[in-house]
Formats: C-alpha cells, structure tokens, sequence
C-alpha cells in the first residue's frame, strides 16, 4: 500500500477563482434536485472547495461505473510505454488459443487501438453477451459477430474495455488493480485497490473501480500535468497527450457533451475540456485552458444538466490569477459546503404509533429477496428496523431528523447486478407521517439510495421499497408482514 498523499488545499481567491461562481454552481444544483454525493475544485494544483453531501463523507470509496475506464485506459498507457504492447497490435494476436474456428476479416483486423476508442467494429454494446456461458469473456467477445470494419464505427462498449483489461494482464501477468499498484497508485498516494473482477479473474475494466473523490481529482491533476503528480514524471506525455485527444468522432451536436470525440476512454467536452465519465454522474473533468479539475460522485438522472451547470457557473468565474478576496462571498460557500445534505425524508421524527407497532415481529410472505421478517425498535436518537434476509439477521439504524451511519449486509436487490461486499456503510434518516414510517437508506459505497415506506395497521405492515437510480426499469419492491 502507498502511503496517503492529499493535495494541498487552498482559497479560491488566492487559485484565481470567485468563491461566488462556485457557490452558484452549489445552489444551482441544489435548486434543481441533482443529487450529487461529492463535489472537489482543483485550481493549479490545490483544492479550492470540497464537500460531501450527508450521509457520504470523505474516506469511503465510491462505485465510479465507466470512470474506471479511463484507469483502464491508463494501465494500457504504461503497458505501451514499457514496450510490452501497442495500439496498433491485433487483438486476435494475443489470445491465439482462444479464437473461433472461422476468425472473420473484421474481427483479424481488430487493433488495441479499436478497443481503446470504442470503434472495434461492434453494432452495439457486447457486454450483454459475453457475460454468461462458461464465464470465459474474452473466449465469448473474440465469437461474437463484428458488423463493421473495425476503427470507423463508435458504439460505447464495455465489452471492448473488458478486452484492454484482459490483454493488458496477458501481457503483464497481473490485474489491472495489481499492475497499476506501483505505477500509479503509488506515485499518487491511493491506497483504494478494489476492482471488481469476471469469473476468469480479469478486472472488469469498464467498470468496477471503487474510489474516493480526492482520488478522482488527483487522477485528473495527474492528466492535466500532462503525466506528472508532486514534481515527477508518472506516465508519459505522449500517451497523456494521445488518450485525451479526439482520436474518432461520436456525433454531430457542437452543444452535446458527448458529441466532441472519443479518445482512449476519454470523451472530448466542450470548452476544450476532457472527462472519465461513470453512470449516474461520477466525473473526473479536466479543463487545460483553466488548469482545473473538478470531481465529482453522484446519483443524477440527468447527467449533461450538471456538465452544463459546470460551464455556466464554474468557468465563468476562472481568472488567470489570484484575485482580491471576498470573504462575504468565501464564508457564504464555506457554509454551504459544510451543511451539504441528501434529502431526508419529511414528516415528524416521533410517533404514537410506536407504541403499538414496535418491539414487535412481522413475518414475510414468500418472496424474490429472500426476506423473512421485520422487527422495529427505537430509542430517542433513533429507529432500527432488522431485516431477516436469507437467513441472516440485518439492522439498520436510521436517525430521527437526521442521517446516522451503520454498517450491514442487507441489500434488499439495491446493488443489483454489482459485487455485493460483506457489508456497507449505510447512512439512514427516518421519520413518520400517520401511520407511515418513511426511512432513506444511502449505501456510501454506492450511489444507491433506497427509501422505504412502512405502512402499520392492525397487526400489519405494507413495505414499498424504491431506488433513486437503476439501470432499465425503475426499481420497486413490495411486501405485506403480519405479527
């Protein structure tokens, strides 16, 4: 493990910025819902505002989805400065023992370089296909059907960054958590070294990298140094240079943030900015011509509403250097970055339902997550509800007008279909309209928040459980318990 390395922090005014402009850009995102979870600045090299939205805190790494594929991106980098690959090699060079009978044009013609950029000749995103079987992706991506000359079709395709993971261990003989350890992990001081990996023991790739939000910002100072963190040399600039450039097209909107180019598991933005971008809105944008970077976790349904947020607060409000301080302005975002909050849920935080409801069993119909039976219990800080799941007994505590943190097991599907951990840190806040017990529960790991309703009547309880942020179908799950 390295040992930990904070980038040192600084007023926005003395990095050339207005503390205003980033207090705009708070309270926009404030006044029109987005639930972020984290939020870093960075100017030349300092963090100039910082702030976790309760329950998340700093410390606990985060699911970054398709942020990871930029680490990904990164981890080929290296294996292509130590000579041990390049972007021109055919991808079938690499796994000759796993190659189908009949080997397609398409598919001999396929480049490293195809995968990185998305374009390896794919109609549509392979990942859906190659994660059943045997459990041999890579034997499963190289039979699958390649429709178009490989290096002119972009399709966005985790299945192709799964490939860069696979061929990257190949050529090294470690995972891409193991490889990046001394190159880049080190250098950086990240001690995360989590990374999901497939029933073959290759690292995802495309996903699955947890992270802290420090480290996502030192990740986008070390591109924005064009390779160097802390004064040394990390990965060459010529990659640097390479991965962040538009290396294919994607579109044709000049206002569409994912229509100016694809590098190697980088997306061109406007403004002349680049960003590693994950699932519900975890961000590492890196903007050269300011010589700033902002990282962010999140939970948005809407994740080019935040980009164009950035844009219009953020950048407006860059000087070229230190400007005269505001301290109005400066104490005004300070307090708002330490009172950074989730919604919790409405109504009051004690009830005389209580009496007749708590210290009691519930017993659970059959049903698809395995859950048993329900207790309630509370005190004057807090409710605990558990949780009999598959046979394991789950508490939670959920705080009374306020966000407590706990740890469990329990996941009632929250984190379908991603590696469920022995346990989370969970940060729950509860409170009562009637005879309706409302609890919301924020794995910090996670962008999931799931939020619970529990209706108590007679001897009975009604359980309606919702997501903030699902893949597909908006999640629900229902269930009626009986003392």
């Amino acid at each position: 493990m390295s040992s930990p390395i904070s980038l040192p922090r600084s007023t926005p005014a003395d990095q050339g910025v207005s503390p205003s402009a980033l207090l705009g850009f708070v309270d926009a995102v404030e006044a029109a819902g987005h639930e972020l979870h984290s939020l870093m600045v960075v100017r030349h090299g300092h963090v100039i505002a910082e702030g976790h939205w309760a329950p998340y805190r700093t410390g606990v790494p985060h699911m970054l989805f398709s942020l990871s594929k930029s680490f990904a991106s990164t981890a080929a980098g290296f294996a292509v400065t130590e000579g041990l690959l390049t972007v021109d090699d055919k991808v079938v060079s690499f796994f000759p023992e796993l190659l189908p009978a009949d080997v397609s044009e398409n598919l001999a013609a396929m480049r490293v370089r195809d995968l990185l950029t998305m374009t390896s000749g794919h109609d549509q995103d392979t990942m859906g296909r190659i994660g059943g079987g045997d459990g041999d992706w890579t034997r499963a991506f190289l039979a699958l059907p390649v429709e178009h000359e490989p290096g002119t079709h972009f399709t966005y395709n985790s299945g192709a960054t799964y490939m860069v993971s696979a061929i990257v261990q190949k050529v090294t003989g470690q995972t891409l958590i193991e490889y990046l350890g001394p190159r880049l992990f080190d250098p950086l001081g990240i001690d995360e070294r989590y990374w999901e990996s497939s029933p073959m023991g290759v690292n995802t790739g495309g996903w699955g990298y947890y992270a802290t939000t420090e480290t996502i910002a030192k990740f986008g100072q070390l591109y924005l140094e064009k390779g160097v963190f802390g004064g040394k040399r990390v990965i060459a600039e010529e990659w640097v240079a390479e991965a962040t450039s538009r290396q294919v097209p994607n579109g044709a909107d000049p206002g569409n943030d994912w229509n100016q180019g694809y590098g190697y598991q980088f997306w061109r933005c406007r403004h002349n900015a680049y960003r590693g971008d994950g699932a519900f809105g975890q961000y590492c944008v890196v903007v050269p011509d300011l010589e700033l970077v902002i990282a962010t976790t999140s939970a948005l349904t809407d994740m080019g509403a935040v980009l164009s947020l950035m844009w219009e607060h953020i950048l407006p409000g860059v000087a070229p250097a230190a400007i005269v301080s505001d301290t109005a302005a400066q104490e005004a975002l300070d307090g708002s970055l330490s009172w950074l909050q989730l919604r919790r849920p409405d109504g009051s935080a004690v009830s005389a339902m209580e009496d007749e409801s708590f210290g009691r069993t519930y017993s659970i119909a059959a049903n698809d997550r395995g859950v048993t039976a329900l207790t309630f219990d509370g005190d004057t800080d807090s409710v605990t509800i558990t949780v009999e799941e598959n046979g394991v007994a789950h508490a939670i505590r959920a705080g009374r007008d306020r966000w407590i943190e706990s740890e469990t097991g329990l996941t009632l599907g929250a984190h379908e279909p991603f590696t469920k951990f022995d346990s989370y840190h969970v940060g729950a806040a509860a409170s009562w309209k009637g005879n309706v017990l409302t609890v919301r529960m924020a794995f910090l790991e996670t962008p999931f928040v799931l939020t619970a309703g529990f209706t108590f009547a007679a001897g009975e309880v009604k359980v309606s459980v919702t997501k903030n942020v699902s893949f597909g179908a908006a999640y629900r799950w229902e269930a009626t318990g009986r003392v």
